[in-house]
């Protein structure tokens, strides 16, 4: 589907096609991923599509948002050239069978809690660059695992896409924007604001222990809370870092508010 013919291109020179894979639901962080995308080529494609391989059996795959005709009108605003967003019979055969697994790397933090779910991005995000042949491919760091397992497919598969990260765009009060803040009540949403100050909390300390410490004081005390995980991580591997670690390490988070499971994280340079 296309949109938005008389758009002028962005800074980027040349011919340069980039990609913004999303889900729809589109808000300030997707706009600031396609400005990005803008800075870095000529030409912006948004991907919308729900992607049913990376929600598992019992997760929010038949409620997530779909607010398509709201998403075209954010793409336009901001100058996109293509809008592609297929079906999922046009994106997976009936009788699929191949895949990308996302090996060691999908099976902790994230792939630990959630099995099969980054096998399932890979698997997407690979028939979106053969799909649309982008020079350039923007991600979100608030999805930071995910943004890892990318850059190491595109490594690994020698793919010749370019891979950016754009940082996590927060409320003012701190909580990371994400499609499935709407599920929160006001309630939840107070209560969702103890991630953002557990990274905070932890991004105030100097050791890895006391940076695992503080923060998880900040989510224990708050018992309405259903922690998945709180881990320091190298940024490549997503293996945890040890206490005498020096250098980068990304602090992630995972919990349930209610009915809603939210993720976040802060990448913080140890010395």
């Amino acid at each position: 589907m296309g949109i938005g013919a008389g758009a002028s291109p962005g800074s980027g020179g040349g011919s340069a096609l980039a990609l913004v894979p999303t889900m729809g639901a589109l808000h300030e962080g997707h706009r600031s991923l396609i400005r990005l995308a803008r800075e870095r080529a000529a030409h912006v494609a948004v991907s919308i599509f729900v992607n049913p391989l990376q929600f598992g059996p019992t997760e929010d795959f038949s409620r997530y948002p779909r607010t398509f005709d709201a998403d075209l009108e954010v793409c336009e605003a901001e100058g996109v050239s293509v809008v592609f967003a297929p079906s999922a019979e046009d994106m997976y055969l009936p009788d699929r069978q191949v895949g990308v697994s996302a090996g060691g790397m999908g099976a902790v933090v994230e792939g630990e809690f959630r099995p099969g779910h980054l096998d399932g991005v890979l698997t997407v995000v690979l028939k979106l660059f053969n799909l649309v042949q982008p020079d350039v491919a923007v991600f979100g760091q608030k999805d930071a695992q995910q943004l890892a397992v990318i850059r190491r497919m595109v490594a690994d598969l020698n793919l010749p896409v370019s891979i950016v990260g754009g940082p996590t765009v927060r409320e003012p009060d701190g909580l990371a924007l994400s499609s499935r803040n709407r599920y929160l009540s006001p309630d939840d949403r107070v209560t969702a604001l103890a991630l953002s100050r557990a990274l905070t909390a932890g991004a105030g300390r100097r050791a890895p222990a006391e940076i695992r410490r503080a923060a998880l004081a900040v989510l224990e005390a708050e018992p309405s809370l259903a922690l998945d995980y709180l881990v320091l991580v190298d940024p490549a591997t997503f293996a945890e870092v040890g206490d005498g670690h020096a250098g980068e390490a990304i602090l992630a988070v995972a919990a349930r508010v209610g009915s809603t499971r939210l993720i976040d994280n802060v990448t913080l340079d140890i010395r």
